[in-house]
């Protein structure tokens, strides 16, 4: 078996992607490579997409999603974004059907160049998130750290904990306050950790710590989990823009229960990795 694959390195809003074609092989993408190839600079990501051929009739592909740590992620928006605008390029479809951990999910390339991927239905009830204990009411839940209390919780296929603020999502040390809330002993999975702001009925502000990434310019997920906790809080209608670090994404968690992420994607340049090792070599001089 040749040992290098093709990659991309693109991002979405500024969540940094690498695209690993792995169709046609059986092997993966090893935890060592994910952590090899984070470990450069010119290559660090907050996701790993990993294109395999699919599992089940009907599919395109299965997407393996690796964090930057090496462990595996269930859901990332912002990269199927990403996956979704290389395969249009390659095969001139537009909309395409795929499988992950969490499900299946269909990405489609817009006329305007924007990517919306319908992210499935939120999980809401405490033991589909995972919580570590029951709660009946997941808009709120008991939970603090500093000066961040009462978060909403929900998964998109991964769990997220939502903490409403009044004032500048840039004025609490998320860097600081994320890691040991991602590992709280609530979620046994862990979770992503988010601030967010509702400046508008239909206008949310965020910054997120990613499970496994730390800071990232952009989580799809989360901002749908906080569109959706919004909602629920009759903070927001059940369509909004929420701004993160990258940009803006669009989000709505539409009457049928699903909730579609729109935004962009961008390529940055080409090259090809070694899924054992983790080293790699770009098509750009520059890289």
């Amino acid at each position: 078996m040749v040992s290098s694959v093709p990659f991309l390195k693109m991002n979405g809003l500024g969540n940094e992607i690498i695209v690993a074609d792995m169709r046609g092989r059986a092997d993966r993408v090893t935890p060592a490579a994910a952590v090899a190839i984070n470990g450069d600079a010119a290559t660090k990501f907050d996701q790993i997409m990993a294109i395999h051929d699919p599992h089940t009739p009907g599919t395109f592909s299965y997407i393996e999603i690796i964090n930057s740590d090496g462990s595996l992620a269930q859901a990332c928006g912002n990269g199927m974004r990403c996956v979704t605008q290389a395969l249009a390029e390659e095969t001139g479809e537009k909309t395409f059907v795929f499988e992950t951990i969490a499900g299946i999910l269909t990405g489609e390339e817009r006329a305007d160049g924007l990517i919306t991927v319908d992210m499935g239905k939120p999980h809401l009830g405490w033991q589909d998130i995972p919580l570590a204990k029951p709660f009946a009411d997941t808009t709120r839940i008991e939970l603090s750290a500093g000066p961040l209390a009462n978060p909403s919780v929900a998964s998109m296929g991964n769990p997220h904990a939502i903490f409403w603020v009044e004032n500048d999502v840039w004025s609490y040390a998320l860097d600081k306050l994320g890691p040991g809330l991602e590992h709280d002993p609530l979620f046994p999975e862990r979770a992503n950790i988010s601030i967010a702001n509702v400046v508008a009925p239909d206008h949310i502000i965020l910054r997120t710590w990613e499970r496994g990434a730390g800071l990232t310019r952009a989580c799809g997920t989360a901002a749908c989990a906080s569109l959706v906790a919004a909602a629920r809080l009759g903070k927001t209608g059940r369509k909004a823009t929420v701004t993160v670090p990258g940009g803006d994404l669009v989000i709505e968690w539409r009457t049928d229960d699903h909730v579609m992420l729109t935004g962009p994607a961008e390529l940055e340049f080409a090259g090809t990795l070694d899924p054992a090792t983790g080293s790699w070599s770009s098509e750009r001089e520059d890289a």
